[in-house]
């Protein structure tokens, strides 16, 4: 049977309209609209229809789910196990060797700082600090006594001072007298020369001068003398000066002594570091120990610090360069289920171990009421990053990789239709993806695009199902 065109046109507008009232009845995935169409299709062809009429099909829209993006980023977090630890713990040896006298606590006992935990018996420590302290008091005394001597040898160079000035003044009387009697000479020389006087008298006057030249040199050969004992005085001071320095010597020798056997009569007490609990003992009253330099190689209590803990994350290499000091955690013990402590990360080793690609992170938490023990662990959550505050977040399931771009899409919803959208990503946590740039909080996101959904496809947007039944449950 031969169709004509006009007929043919008026089967396949029929054809249509039939597919769009079943697609109006029953909903459909677009993959069945499109079986439909291709056996309408084929139904034409083997009614006669010519090779160069053209096909025309109605295409049916499909049904999507949309979203709108989420403003706001991704916050990247990382939960990985924990260990507690005491923030700080030491084993207290002994530096000197001796028998345990008294040992004051016991494993679980609370200590404070600087409590006298063990005494050790060694009496000749005591007797050693007692020798010293008696050769610092032996040279201090000398020291008293070296200065007795400055005092002395200044005392003679200050008389040596003074005899100058006392046999200067007798220079001056002598010379003062040895004039006059020159005077006295030539006066009764001139009066013997004019047969005035005897010669006895001249002989005389010339005696007195001559007695008088001799009490000048005499004068000042005292102060010579007078000059060379406060000469001597002085070297006698700067003599017992140095000898007060050497006793000043001594005496710093002698308390380094005193020093040192008292530190060693203070290593017969073994006292506690800080605030903290005792979690090991190893000696008994009466117990011979031996120093640590001796062989001692058992500590004789451990005490930890128990008012801080420390609790140690060991953080895998993807998270490492979002973690830093400050990092808000949140820390889950198995003993205490039910309760977070909070925190933050105190510090970092900035290193990630070559065999496990982790990198070991630090948690400090305060203690007060010692429910935090060391070796609980548990799980540690950390807060990395909030996200970029500019960005927004859409399901990981709307972004696909457009093969013809290469690049990151999504389909946008406009005028009923389909439309492919470049975008640009950030983080991806496998249920949402931060999108930097590409979309509007306004846009239509398609939430789970259909494979073969195409550019510009009709499409009907369906309500999503938690909104209808929220909506009849106003309506009831």
């Amino acid at each position: 049977m031969v169709v004509s065109l006009k007929q043919q046109k008026l089967m396949v507008v029929a054809m249509g309209l039939i597919l769009v009232a079943a697609a109006a009845a029953v909903p459909r995935t677009q993959s069945h609209a499109a079986q439909q169409e291709r056996e309408a299709a084929k139904a034409i062809r083997q009614n006669g229809k010519h090779d160069n009429a053209p096909l025309l099909v109605a295409q049916a829209p499909t049904r999507v789910a949309v979203v709108k993006p989420q403003k706001g980023g991704i916050a990247r977090s990382t939960t990985q196990p924990g260990t507690m630890e005491s923030f700080d713990f030491a084993d207290l040896y002994a530096k000197v060797s001796g028998y345990v006298q008294e040992q004051s606590v016991d494993i679980g006992d609370m200590v404070s700082a600087g409590d006298v935990l063990v005494k050790i018996d060694a009496p000749e420590f005591d007797e050693a600090l007692h020798e010293a302290e008696a050769a610092q008091a032996q040279a201090e005394a000398q020291v008293t006594q070296m200065k007795a001597r400055v005092n002395t040898a200044e005392a003679e160079f200050d008389g040596a001072q003074s005899n100058i000035v006392l046999v200067e003044a007798d220079l001056g009387k002598a010379e003062s007298y040895l004039k006059f009697r020159e005077i006295q000479y030539e006066r009764v020389t001139e009066l013997y020369k004019l047969k005035s006087i005897d010669e006895r008298l001249v002989d005389e006057k010339h005696e007195q001068r001559d007695s008088a030249q001799a009490a000048l040199n005499s004068a000042r050969a005292a102060i010579l003398s007078a000059k060379s004992q406060a000469i001597a005085a002085k070297a006698r001071i700067a003599s017992a000066q140095a000898d007060v320095v050497d006793a000043q010597a001594k005496v710093r020798l002698a308390k380094s002594h005193v020093s040192r056997a008292q530190v060693f009569v203070n290593y017969t007490k073994i006292v506690s570091p800080y605030n903290g609990v005792v979690t090991r003992r190893s000696f008994h009253v009466g117990d011979f120990i031996r120093a640590a330099d001796q062989g001692g190689a058992v500590p004789l209590l451990t005490v930890a610090r128990t008012d801080v803990m420390r609790v140690i994350v060991q953080v895998p290499d993807r998270d490492v360069p979002y973690t830093n000091v400050g990092d808000t955690a949140f820390v889950e013990m198995d003993s205490l289920a039910g309760e977070k402590f909070p925190g933050k990360v105190s510090r970092f080793s900035n290193s990630e171990d070559r065999l496990t690609r982790t990198m070991r992170v630090e948690i400090d938490l305060k203690n007060p009421k010692n429910r935090l023990r060391d070796g609980m662990y548990g799980r540690v959550t950390i807060d990395l990053d909030h996200g970029a505050a500019d960005a927004m977040t859409v399901p990981s399931s709307a972004v696909f990789l457009d093969r013809k771009s290469n690049k990151k899409s999504v389909f946008v919803v406009k005028n009923s239709k389909a439309h492919r959208t470049a975008v640009e990503i950030g983080q991806d946590d496998g249920k949402s993806v931060e999108i930097l740039s590409g979309l509007s909080l306004e846009d239509h996101v398609i939430r789970q695009p259909p494979a073969e959904l195409a550019e510009g496809a009709p499409v009907e947007i369906e309500r999503a199902p938690e909104k209808t039944a929220a909506r009849n449950a106003d309506q009831g």
